[in-house]
């Protein structure tokens, strides 16, 4: 059985029917989007998309910084500066 990250879920032959309708109901919250009884898909509203992207970008930054922060360091002691 495959879990369902979302607290609602629509077919997808509902959600052709009126796809605004279903946006609109969700409020704001993801909704899973069903084929067969299996997520195929969720629909996220645009300002949370942009959230999540903002956070990976984050994410992904931090570990760069990380990775260049090990190769850069160079073990020194006071005595050598």
């Amino acid at each position: 059985m495959q879990r369902i990250l979302a607290r609602s879920s629509i077919s997808i032959s509902d959600l052709k029917k009126n796809p605004s309708e279903i946006i609109n109901q969700a409020h704001g919250e993801p909704v899973a989007v069903l084929n067969h009884n299996r997520p195929t898909a969720y629909l996220l509203p645009a300002a949370t998309f942009e959230a999540i992207m903002e956070q990976l970008d984050d994410l992904d930054l931090v570990r760069l910084v990380r990775e260049r922060y090990a190769e850069a360091s160079i073990g020194v002691t006071l005595d050598e500066l």
